[in-house]
């Protein structure tokens, strides 16, 4: 049972500070909740279907957080609602740590805007426990559409019907996709998908033209030839794809978005499993070997105390409720 030097020393107290004689001595309080956490496995929930960013990623911390914690960390995909199916899952769930929430913080920071009728408050039911890692978008098309940038794209899309393929709606990359739409004057249709895994697939077979899509589900489709690249969006190039124009080079001033995967627990979780979730999770994502595998698909490691990562969370939150004004965007 771990138990950190303040408590011991809270507890040594307690019993050192009997009844002076009076009677027998006052047997200790017990010991808080979280003192013998975890004693039992853990629930990581990913609210995407498998192979997407945030299962990527689960899936590359899940054995080292279980061998820092000495017990079973399973993964549990519960896709629906753009994550919010997942998310509500955690948000409800009791604030004890043994439940999980692994996700695009960026898509659960749109969640309000965009679903009037959400069933729960992320900025109130949830807490942040760290960021993980960070992927641009990229921009890319079938490999038949006849375009080599986001100019001819613009083109093209007046002169034929494209269907875009959005990962979920209201999520991170659709609303990215709005804005590249309305900034370029492009026009194309937006197809919904339960998950990125699901799009990226049918824009593979030719179902769908465009996908706009975090680099570390995405890039490996386009160094196979599957997809091709118009366009990253990041501030700067990407140094393994040095020779991807950003959009903001292709026109679009400014223009930045990408998917921040990050985990969260239930409000209410005590802060000595918070703060011990925090350390073992940055030491994990730091690790040689997952930060090396994450950087070879595009992904930067990004971290953050929980303070942080809520801070990150309610700008993101403000960021996005704009573009959905401007995009009327509301879902049912």
């Amino acid at each position: 049972m771990a138990i950190n030097r303040r408590e011991l020393i809270a507890a040594s107290l307690a019993v050192g500070g009997g009844g002076g004689g009076a009677g027998p001595p006052r047997p200790p309080p017990p010991p808080p909740p979280q003192a013998g956490w975890p004693s039992k496995p853990i629930r990581l929930v990913v609210p995407y279907p498998p192979g997407g960013s945030s299962d990527i990623i689960a899936r590359a911390i899940s054995q080292p957080l279980a061998e820092a914690l000495k017990q079973s960390v399973i993964v549990d995909n519960k896709a629906g609602a753009n994550g919010n199916l997942g998310a509500d899952i955690v948000a409800k769930s009791a604030p004890d740590g043994y439940t999980l929430l692994l996700c695009d913080t960026g898509a659960l920071a749109i969640s309000p805007s965009v679903y009037p009728k959400l069933g729960f408050d992320p900025s109130k039911d949830l807490r942040g426990v760290t960021m993980l890692a960070y992927s641009p978008h990229l921009l890319v098309v079938h490999p038949s559409v006849p375009v080599s940038n986001l100019k001819e794209l613009v083109a093209l899309s007046h002169k034929t019907d494209l269907n875009f393929a959005v990962t979920a709606m209201g999520s991170a990359p659709h609303l990215a996709g709005v804005a590249v739409e309305r900034a370029s004057k492009a026009k194309w249709q937006y197809i919904p998908y339960k998950g990125g895994s699901q799009a990226v697939s049918d824009t593979i077979a030719g179902q769908t033209q465009i996908l706009m899509n975090g680099m570390l589900a995405t890039l490996p489709h386009v160094q196979s030839g599957k997809l091709k690249i118009l366009g990253v969006s990041k501030s700067t190039r990407m140094p393994l794809i040095g020779n991807v124009p950003t959009l903001a080079e292709q026109g679009l001033a400014n223009f930045e978005s990408g998917t921040w995967q990050g985990l969260l627990v239930a409000n209410g979780t005590p802060a000595a499993i918070v703060n011990r979730l925090n350390t073992e999770l940055i030491k994990i994502i730091r690790s040689p070997d997952i930060r090396a595998k994450l950087a070879g698909q595009g992904a930067e490691v990004v971290t953050m105390t929980p303070a942080q990562q809520d801070g990150f969370f309610n700008q993101e939150r403000s960021r996005w409720a704009k573009v959905v004004v401007e995009g009327n965007i509301k879902l049912d």
